[in-house]
């Protein structure tokens, strides 16, 4: 079984990312090749840095309003025009229901592609996005695409949980669902998984989900509380607030898993650990 590797290195400075490539197998791959997608949720403090790595930055419907109102409050001292025409998303696509009409104007006039899938009611528009990255970037490389997606957590739950079902329903893309507390990416039980931990900007708190099926054995090394051929399920046990211990932790195990962390904030500064394997 290939070994999958995982690394949050958009969380750092782009000079710094440079040893700390994802890959699949035993030889060292090249960086990503990151897309950025937003949603319309309040976008995280890092958003300028995500923009930065990526290649491809488009707006999912709304997300354009969050653009457009909230990049120039990252950026106090700066002129908010400016920004606005700095931060000018590739594309910006979905059932336009939530865009507001002189945002779309904007954009417009600044060349981004307005691609209204308002026809399409049986997918999210972080699906409709994903589809577009996937198949009319020629860009990017699929070979090693991963796209970040800023404003995916927080808000109504059946958000969340569409969000969440996305990476299922792409699950051979490499796609991280991020906002200003934790990320969440999966963990395809095709692979063996090695996740280096930037002790820097995430974690200690982690958790190990089962999505789709209930997992009859996972095992990981690196954690405080390690798993040993875990049954995991819902209505009996799941890994949550778990602590990374070790600069690299491995999983293996039979079922696609959610593999979430926690990002540090400013100033950060650990408390208590508890523990709980919930039930």
């Amino acid at each position: 079984m290939d070994v999958m590797r995982h690394c949050s290195s958009f969380l750092l400075p782009a000079t710094s990312t440079a040893a700390d490539s994802d890959g699949v197998g035993g030889t060292a791959a090249p960086p990503p090749a990151y897309a950025l997608v937003l949603l319309n949720q309040r976008l995280p403090r890092f958003a300028p840095l995500l923009w930065q790595h990526a290649q491809v930055r488009m707006c999912a419907d709304g997300g354009a309003n969050r653009v457009y109102d909230e990049m120039p409050d990252l950026f106090p001292d700066e002129d908010a025009s400016a920004i606005r025409n700095r931060y000018k998303p590739e594309a910006i696509r979905g059932d336009m229901d939530s865009i507001r009409p002189e945002v779309m104007d904007f954009y417009r006039t600044l060349g981004t592609k307005i691609l209204d899938e308002s026809h399409d009611q049986d997918t999210t528009d972080l699906h409709k996005c994903v589809s577009y990255i996937r198949d009319s970037t020629p860009e990017l490389n699929n070979s090693n695409l991963c796209i970040l997606v800023a404003g995916a957590l927080g808000g109504r739950f059946d958000h969340e949980i569409g969000n969440i079902n996305v990476l299922c329903r792409f699950s051979d893309t490499r796609i991280i669902l991020i906002s200003d507390d934790c990320l969440i990416q999966l963990l395809p039980r095709t692979h063996r998984h090695e996740i280096h931990i930037l002790s820097s900007v995430e974690g200690p708190h982690c958790g190990l989900i089962p999505i789709g099926m209930p997992s009859k054995s996972t095992t990981t090394t690196g954690l405080k509380w390690d798993l040993a051929d875990t049954e995991m399920k819902f209505g009996g046990l799941i890994s949550t607030s778990n602590i990374a211990k070790e600069e690299t932790v491995t999983v293996r195990s039979d079922s696609d898993l959610l593999w979430t962390i926690s990002i540090k904030k400013p100033g950060f500064a650990s408390q208590h650990e508890v523990h709980k394997k919930s039930i």
